[in-house]
């Protein structure tokens, strides 16, 4: 296992196939993880690079909406196809397909605009939360404990992420309630290019935006049983911020239901500025249940 950042940087460089022909084409590694499967975030984050890389700098991502299709292989390289759908004076949209084996994993579709002057409110932080020096790493959590998937969360992954009001790793603890925040930072400091700050955005988004359905029913990830899926992923980019300095990530679940469960995220600076708005539906389905 590399450096989780490095590994993060690396995965996010996409190399561009499609110089020679019509196309936008790039192709991307993956970062290792323990059950072989592709991070989503990670096929989120390159699909919104390979999009970027056909917009010019003066336009910026505001949203983006994907479906995950099928899970992705470690093992084998990912090919993303860039389809230029529309160029207009101030908006600009991509599609863009990921591919492994001939076979769609994630389709999206992003949005860009051109800077420019408007309206301009959000909603405030929650307050009276613990900072995030004072409460455990996941390293810290998981210390001792000698199974792949407890490494690779506490040592293999690029950001620090820290509960409130506790994990859910092993044990919920505490009310059973749908909603939880996660104070989170890259664990090295990154390149100054905001379009790799705002993919990397998009890539932690997925860590845990499906927590607060499992926590308010209980459910552990240690759960026996527990299947969990990112189905569909929307995100909205408000503001920039940087991701090595710690952002706090309030998420909430207002629903679930046939196997389903739909959870809702806000990610502010540490100063209160709100930079992105996060929705996301998943398969959550539990033995009994």
């Amino acid at each position: 296992m590399t450096d989780p950042v490095s590994g993060l940087l690396a995965a996010l460089d996409l190399t561009d196939t499609g110089a020679r022909t019509s196309e936008d084409i790039f192709t991307g590694i993956s970062q290792w993880q323990p059950h072989g499967r592709v991070f989503g975030g990670q096929v989120l984050a390159q699909s919104l690079v390979a999009a970027m890389r056909t917009i010019g700098d003066d336009r910026f991502v505001h949203s983006m909406h994907g479906y995950f299709l099928r899970p992705g292989d470690v093992e084998h390289p990912i090919t993303f196809s860039v389809d230029r759908i529309h160029d207009g004076r101030s908006f600009s949209t991509r599609r863009t397909q990921a591919y492994q084996g001939g076979l769609p994993i994630l389709s999206m579709i992003a949005s860009f605009q051109s800077a420019d002057e408007g309206l301009d409110h959000q909603v405030a932080m929650p307050v009276g939360l613990p900072e995030p020096e004072s409460l455990p790493s996941a390293a810290e959590t998981m210390a001792g404990i000698d199974h792949p998937i407890a490494a690779a969360w506490a040592n293999g992954r690029a950001f620090d992420m820290r509960h409130v009001p506790s994990p859910v790793y092993f044990s919920v603890e505490g009310e059973h309630t749908p909603h939880q925040a996660v104070w989170l930072k890259a664990k090295d400091r990154l390149p100054d290019d905001e379009n790799l700050h705002r993919a990397a955005l998009a890539y932690a988004s997925d860590y845990s935006i499906l927590e607060p359905i499992m926590r308010g029913h209980g459910v552990a990830w240690a759960t026996p049983g527990l299947k969990a899926a990112s189905l569909d992923h929307a995100m909205w980019f408000h503001r920039f911020g940087r991701v090595d300095e710690w952002l706090l990530y309030v998420q909430e679940s207002p629903t679930a239901g046939g196997g389903r469960g739909l959870s809702l995220g806000r990610i502010f600076t540490r100063d209160g500025v709100l930079l992105a708005s996060v929705a996301q539906e998943g398969m959550v389905r539990v033995p009994s249940r």
